[in-house]
């Protein structure tokens, strides 16, 4: 009986391994095109170790890459950004359309210009909420916001507004500047909190950012701004190929003024032949269809300048 079995067993193997071998004979030759597609992606597509860069710093101050610790996190932050390609390549788009607006301010502030691409790992240039209810471009808490004279409630919430939340920002920033005589402490802070980098420079007695034990997300900060800085600056350099055309454009505005309550921002839209999608995307500190104002407070509105969008308003 187990002679049987095991031949029966046998004769089965052999059934299977015939119909495999049969099935491999026939599958149909892929064409010659498909197959050098196939083996120029595979030569083509290669990941390659990424030579540290000379002299990185933040705002004029060096990162001490001799320093094997500092080398590694700042190797990883340079290979993580290199090759997240699509987030890298949005980066580049947005930067183009949003780098104009912010930095002039900085310049006027008196905040070093290295300080856009804090707002780049912030938000990656989108108007952002936290898991914490961090807003906006900078990813201001409320009670920041309002320390800093925004205007945040369920009707208008300032914190989307990008030029004032890039004003508050940098008053933040100067603060602790400030208070710890450096820019790179200053970005730190704006991470982990002022008291928070105070009482982990107390408590280590260091002076510097790149001497302190920091947990995961602030340890990571600086490093992922020089990266980001770097990558944004050099992009050939890390792979990215790319032409004017492909870059997302600023849209020129004019402003309104408005000082009373506004009912139906549909229909204000339409005054301007734009519909409230256009204006909202123009003016995403406007929550809510209407506007309250109930204290009669100036505002400006930007309105898209004439010929930059096609609407269907009237047809």
């Amino acid at each position: 009986m187990k002679m049987i079995k095991r031949a029966l067993l046998f004769l089965g193997v052999l059934f299977t391994f015939g119909i495999l071998v049969n099935a491999t004979q026939n599958k149909p030759e892929k064409p010659l095109a498909q197959k050098t597609l196939e083996t120029k992606l595979i030569n083509d597509y290669n990941v390659y170790a990424i030579a540290m860069p000379d002299n990185l710093n933040f705002s004029g101050e060096l990162v001490p890459i001799e320093n094997p610790d500092i080398r590694e996190r700042m190797d990883r932050e340079l290979l993580v950004n290199t090759y997240w390609q699509s987030n890298g390549l949005l980066l580049f788009k947005r930067a183009n359309k949003y780098f104009p607006i912010i930095e002039p301010i900085l310049k006027e502030e008196g905040v070093p210009d290295d300080f856009k691409y804090l707002a780049v790992i912030e938000s990656s240039l989108t108007q952002a909420v936290s898991p914490a209810r961090a807003t906006g471009f900078w990813q201001i808490l409320k009670g920041t916001a309002k320390e800093f004279g925004l205007e945040v409630n369920q009707n208008v919430d300032e914190r989307y507004h990008i030029e004032k939340s890039t004003r508050v920002a940098c008053k933040y920033l100067k603060k602790a500047k400030n208070k710890f005589g450096s820019w790179t402490l200053a970005a730190a802070a704006y991470n982990a909190g002022r008291a928070g980098i105070i009482r982990r420079l107390d408590k280590q007695h260091v002076t510097t950012y790149y001497d302190l034990l920091l947990g995961e997300e602030t340890g990571r900060y600086v490093f992922r701004i020089v990266a980001v800085k770097e990558i944004l600056s050099n992009p050939k350099r890390y792979g990215f190929n790319f032409s004017n055309e492909d870059l997302y454009n600023h849209i020129p505005t004019f402003n309104v003024l408005v000082d009373e309550p506004i009912t139906d921002f549909t229909a204000f839209a339409k005054q301007y032949d734009i519909n409230y999608k256009i204006l909202k995307l123009h003016n995403p500190w406007l929550r809510e269809a209407h506007l309250n104002n109930t204290a009669g407070k100036e505002y400006l509105i930007k309105i898209p300048r004439e010929g930059y969008y096609k609407t269907t308003m009237g047809q």
